[in-house]
């Protein structure tokens, strides 16, 4: 089962639309999830649309209608494997003593906010994976996404992907 992890893509403010290099992997994943942050319904309705099994939460930035539409935190067994998502999980220092409270549930968890790409397991074996924001590096050296496999109830080929600068009229 292959997935495809992205948040923080803020619509169109931060971006006229996602990048070339994620929408090519629409139709490779299995399961695509949003970690919150959407800012536009838009987004939303081209990934619900355009995904095998789709899987989202709304973030901070998030109005009415996506609130509506999402929850704050959603869960599902992918193949053996127990999922969150969620867009805030608070400081770095101590997230992951936090997150394995929170969530002792979980096998994996992943959020979004920071647009900083994050991956750490917890003492308690919780992978907590952030993939970054595909459209705001904000102080990262570049816009990024993950992707992931699961087989037999395990997460496997985890692998964050930097995305190349915008030209010039990509938003």
């Amino acid at each position: 089962m292959r997935l495809l992890l992205m948040s923080d893509t803020h619509l169109p403010k931060r971006a006229k639309q996602l990048p070339a290099p994620l929408l090519a992997e629409l139709p490779r994943a299995d399961v695509v999830i949003h970690a919150g942050d959407w800012v536009d319904t838009a987004t939303l309705d081209l990934l619900e649309s355009r995904s095998n099994r789709f899987i989202g939460v709304y973030g901070n930035n998030d109005g009415p209608e996506l609130r509506a539409r999402l929850p704050e935190i959603a869960r599902a067994d992918l193949d053996g494997l127990r999922v969150g998502v969620v867009h805030e999980t608070g400081a770095a220092q101590g997230r992951e003593t936090r997150c394995a409270a929170r969530f002792p549930d979980l096998d994996v968890l992943v959020f979004g906010h920071s647009h900083i790409p994050w991956d750490t397991t917890a003492p308690t074996g919780l992978r907590l994976l952030n993939p970054g924001s595909p459209t705001d590096r904000r102080r990262q050296p570049h816009c990024t996404y993950m992707t992931a496999a699961v087989k037999d109830g395990e997460l496997t080929e985890v692998r964050l992907h930097p995305l190349p600068p915008r030209t010039t009229g990509d938003g």
